[in-house]
């Protein structure tokens, strides 16, 4: 069972005191720190650029888990990594060249991963696996944090693991308490988290919580799948 991960997303933090809410974050668990990126024009919103996520690394302890929501991702995947991206994350509604920027972002150092809408099948991503660190299921249309959690997304999971992809599996959009345990269920082992961490009164009690529904939801499907 891969190991389940707990990547609270940035985008709900206080941007005014990130260097804060980073350590804050990371003193409660955090494994990753999940960081958006939008440009305006993939998704209908701006947020984090390559100074930020420069930023970002100089006082990070934990690994940069960077999801570049961009209609040119071959052009940034080498600048994003440079600047500190661990994994990096494309979209496949992005590129006709995914090939390409999995290459770029392998060249440079990172850990490649291809990011997959609602609205796409996972037939966009299966031809890659091979070549990927982790696939990211999308459980809400990207560009804005706080949106309600898309069940019908959960197949696309276990249709990843059924194809033999080993890698890690992470899922973002309305992941809470009362979510997680099904996204871990379906095959997901890390889990982006916005408002649900940064807006709990105990940001370590919150992402225990989480960890520990993923992990016993993820071995009862696995002893049931056994049976």
């Amino acid at each position: 069972m891969p190991t389940v991960r707990i990547a609270p997303s940035l985008l709900s933090a206080d941007f005014g005191r990130l260097a804060e809410e980073v350590r804050r974050v990371e003193d409660a668990g955090a494994d990753w720190l999940h960081v958006d990126v939008m440009d305006g024009h993939f998704v209908p919103n701006l947020t984090i650029g390559l100074p930020v996520v420069e930023a970002l690394k100089k006082v990070a302890r934990r690994p940069l888990d960077v999801h570049i929501m961009i209609d040119n991702p071959l052009d940034f995947a080498r600048r994003y990594v440079e600047a500190g991206a661990s994994t990096l994350t494309f979209h496949a509604e992005a590129t006709h060249e995914p090939r390409a920027v999995i290459d770029a972002i392998r060249a440079a150092g990172g850990q490649p991963a291809m990011a997959i809408n609602p609205d796409s099948p996972v037939d966009r991503v299966l031809p890659f696996i091979d070549s990927l660190t982790m696939v990211l299921v999308m459980s809400v249309f990207p560009g804005f944090g706080g949106q309600k959690f898309m069940p019908d997304v959960l197949p696309k999971l276990t249709a990843l693991r059924r194809a033999g992809f080993r890698g890690d599996l992470e899922i973002d959009g309305g992941i809470g308490p009362t979510t997680i345990a099904a996204a871990a269920a379906a095959g997901a082992n890390v889990f982006v988290a916005g408002s649900a961490i940064f807006g709990a009164p105990d940001l370590g009690g919150r992402i225990s919580e989480l960890r520990q529904q993923a992990i016993h939801a993820a071995a009862a499907a696995n002893a049931s799948a056994a049976r």
